[in-house]
């Protein structure tokens, strides 16, 4: 189970076929795999060593997909950058990972001396973007062209393939470990489970460092189809690419659906050639759905439920239940059934399953599970029990076998598809010098499923604004993580009788009326 052996099955099936399509660079699955082979040389010559890992902060481009395959040849380990952190959050994981070489695109290089200055680790920078390189780093274009192509390292199996990181519970990201073989066994059953058949073209508007954009890219790399790739999700920038490219998947969270049909140049563009949109990361609401149904007739919808944890996907609610009318209508709470890799459970606080319909703890067990947190044991034994990975979620299953998400038992707000732990808004609110005290949880949103809300208690004298504390969050932590709203307090926090904030608590007003405590 070789990542890398599904690149070489796409260019002995496909040679002359695209395998990617960045603006005005194109390149066949032949050319593909010998750039591979020539920049796993290149950053070997760099220092790269068995097992090495390698960073990529950047845009969605062909370089972006040619860093996770050149790596994995190499035999080194992908760390992707999450675009949205700053530069502390990055250079928290370069250092933790223990990374050394970093490879940045023009939209970043900026920031790279800031994150340089906080890491110990970093040794080599290699620009991978357009224009001119900065100082003090390496050509991506000249030491691919340079290098001599390499044979495959051939890790596979339970090697570590890559450490994604995501929020942390603590108020510090932590990094999931992902071997070859959970990737392999994830994405197989992902071609068939987005209904990607050979040759399909999928297109990277989600991010390309974010694993749910990796699910859409390692499936569609197993149908050794073709890559296209616009920098960012925009509207007016995926529609031209459907109209240029004609792409037949794509991978959308329920926000980018909304903004996408409700453009108001949509019915300008050609859309047809679109097959499938797989969403995920959060709750599609019933009315955005209908709409994009009814915007893109021909156009199948999978929903995928799952965690970085889970490589990472874990149930799929199928095409045929996305439907309001007939015996398949009613599903569309659900997040479906598991997925022919995995199985899964719902327990209750004794570990003990409960009975169909009861709301209790969801876990997942298979070969798609995680290695564990990068150099965290105490958090991988907490949430690793007896090869069952405990999500966080609560929910329940009915007598079918659909699983329904209910609640958030771990403390964590899904913000426009983007995980955000409370522990670290917490930790960066609390560094006001007129904070005592703060309780961060999420409330509904219309346009992002949740938002980000702060509840503080300020020193006695002392004096801030709503204003006040999101700005001093934008200076510690990614943009999606600051706080939307704040409200101040007097009265002290509810506590339970361990003394915990009882964030339920705290989130009752805003939910009341809801059938489920997330949105």
């Amino acid at each position: 189970m070789q990542l890398t052996s599904t690149i070489r099955r796409a260019a002995q099936a496909n040679p002359t076929a695209m395998a990617t399509i960045y603006k005005d660079r194109q390149h066949s699955w032949s050319e593909f795999v010998t750039r591979t082979a020539k920049l796993a040389g290149a950053l070997q010559k760099v220092g790269m060593k068995p097992g090495d890992r390698v960073a990529m902060l950047a845009l969605n481009s062909d370089r972006y997909l040619e860093y996770v395959f050149g790596v994995l040849w190499g035999g080194g380990v992908i760390v992707p950058m999450n675009l949205r952190w700053s530069p502390a959050e990055n250079a928290y994981s370069i250092d933790d990972s223990g990374t050394e070489i970093l490879l940045v695109d023009e939209n970043f290089a900026g920031i790279v001396p800031e994150i340089q200055e906080k890491s110990s680790c970093l040794k080599t920078l290699i620009f991978a973007g357009e224009g001119d390189t900065p100082e003090g780093m390496l050509n991506y274009s000249d030491i691919v062209e340079a290098a001599a192509p390499v044979e495959d390292a051939g890790r596979g199996g339970e090697d570590l393939a890559g450490i994604y990181y995501t929020g942390g519970t603590t108020g510090f990201p932590k990094g999931v470990m992902l071997s070859h073989r959970s990737l392999y066994i994830s994405n197989l059953s992902n071609c068939r489970e987005f209904c990607m058949q050979d040759g399909a073209r999928y297109l990277h508007a989600a991010p390309m460092f974010h694993l749910a954009d990796g699910a859409g890219s390692l499936a569609a790399t197993f149908a050794g189809g073709t890559h296209i790739m616009i920098p960012s999700f925009t509207p007016a920038g995926m529609l031209q690419a459907l109209q240029d490219h004609g792409p037949t998947h794509v991978l959308l969270v329920p926000t980018m659906i909304q903004m996408l049909v409700r453009d108001p140049d949509f019915d300008k563009y050609d859309t047809s050639s679109l097959e499938t949109i797989m969403y995920g990361a959060s709750a599609i609401s019933e009315a955005v759905l209908v709409e994009a149904m009814s915007k893109l007739p021909q156009t199948k919808f999978v929903q995928a439920y799952g965690q970085t944890e889970l490589s990472p996907v874990a149930t799929i609610l199928a095409p045929e239940y996305h439907t309001l009318e007939g015996p398949n209508a009613g599903r569309l709470r659900s997040c479906g059934k598991a997925v022919a890799t995995c199985e899964l459970k719902v327990v209750g606080e004794d570990g003990n399953e409960v009975p169909t319909g009861t709301v209790g703890h969801i876990a997942v067990k298979g070969p798609i599970t995680m290695l564990g947190y990068w150099n965290k044991p105490e958090q991988t034994a907490e949430s690793f029990k007896d090869g069952w990975v405990y999500t966080g979620d609560g929910g329940y299953l009915d007598e079918e076998g659909f699983l329904y998400i209910a609640d958030r038992l771990k403390d964590m707000i899904v913000s426009g598809g983007e995980n955000v732990f409370s522990a670290e808004v917490e930790q960066a609110v609390t560094k006001h010098p007129a904070v005592a005290e703060c309780a961060a949880i999420g409330i509904p949103s219309d346009k992002w499923g949740e938002s980000v809300h702060a509840i503080v208690i300020l020193r006695p004298g002392a004096s801030a604004t709503e204003e006040d504390i999101i700005k001093h969050c934008h200076e510690l932590i990614a943009g999606y993580k600051c706080p939307r709203s704040v409200e101040f307090r007097t009265e002290p926090m509810p506590l339970s009788a361990a003394g915990k904030v009882l964030k339920k608590d705290l989130r009752a007003p805003y939910w009341g009326g809801k059938e489920r405590n997330v949105n």
